[in-house]
Parts: C-alpha cells; sequence; structure tokens
C-alpha cells in the first residue's frame, strides 16, 4: 500500500498557496485605500481653505490687500495671491530677497506640499468682481477650486 504522505503535503502547499494569495490581495487593498483616505483627507482639507479664503474675500468686498493680509498671502505676478503650506496643512514662511527665476521680493522659504492660489477674474461686467480660489498640490494637480463673486459699487454715468 502506497503512503497517502505526498498527497497531503501536496493538499497542504495548495491551500498555502491559495491563503497566499489571499493575505496578498487584502495587503493590496488596504494600500489602496489608505492612499484613497490620505487623498480624501487632503481634498477635505483643501475645500475648508477654499471656502474660509472665499469667505473672508467675499466678506472685504474684494479687497485684495485686506485679504491677504489676514490669509498671510504674498502677490505673485499680476493679481495673483498665494500661500504654501506643508504636508500638516501649516503655512510655510515667507522670506525676503532674490526670487528663484528672477527678481526681488517676498518668496516661500521652502517649497510646499500645497499651495493656495487666489487670481482675480478681470473679464467681468461693470458692479461685479470675481476671484478664482485654488488649491492645488506641489506636482500642480488641482486639490479643490472654486469661484467667488461679490457686487461692486457702480458709479453713475454723468
Amino acid at each position: 500500500m502506497k503512503s497517502k504522505a505526498p498527497l497531503l503535503l501536496m493538499e497542504q502547499m495548495v491551500m498555502l498557496v491559495v491563503f497566499a494569495l489571499a493575505a496578498a490581495l487584502c495587503v493590496q487593498a488596504f494600500v489602496r485605500s489608505d492612499g484613497s483616505s490620505a487623498r480624501n483627507e487632503a481634498r477635505d482639507r483643501a475645500v475648508v481653505l477654499c471656502q474660509n479664503a472665499a469667505e473672508l474675500i467675499r466678506h472685504t468686498g474684494g479687497n485684495f490687500n485686506e485679504a491677504a493680509e489676514a490669509l498671510g498671502l504674498e502677490f505673485g505676478q499680476g493679481s495673483t495671491m498665494f500661500r504654501y503650506y506643508d504636508e500638516n496643512w501649516e503655512p510655510l514662511p515667507f522670506s525676503e530677497g532674490p526670487i528663484p527665476g528672477g527678481g526681488e521680493g517676498y518668496h516661500p522659504a521652502q517649497e510646499g506640499a500645497y499651495r493656495l492660489t487666489i487670481q482675480a477674474v478681470l473679464d467681468v461686467p461693470p458692479g461685479l468682481g470675481k476671484a478664482s480660489v485654488c488649491v492645488s498640490e506641489a506636482e500642480g494637480e488641482a486639490l479643490f477650486e472654486l469661484e467667488v463673486a461679490w457686487q461692486e459699487e457702480v458709479s453713475p454715468r454723468g
């Protein structure tokens, strides 16, 4: 009579391989879930930051100087304001001196993980002010973007 030990050993090996494959799939699902969770958390933070900036701009009636001071923003080229944040969403300090790429002025002391950008929209009818508020990752991919609008006084024609 032949021994059944090799058959039992083969069955155990097949069960071990199936278990290893199932475990690998579970680990992969957890890794993807963790990445998705981190991305959603960053998007949630970006939404709150955009909403706060938009409400402040609306509250100031489009006074970008007042909004920039309240949010700790610096002016970039044209009518653009920006602020960098680290990976923990803490604002990064600005330093004064030569700007990378040429010129003098304030610039971030280091590149951040996230960037809040507010830009005035100039192509609007009289009596309406508009700005675009965007939070993006360092690579440039926008996490969240919205436009804010407010009414402005129009001087009567005379």
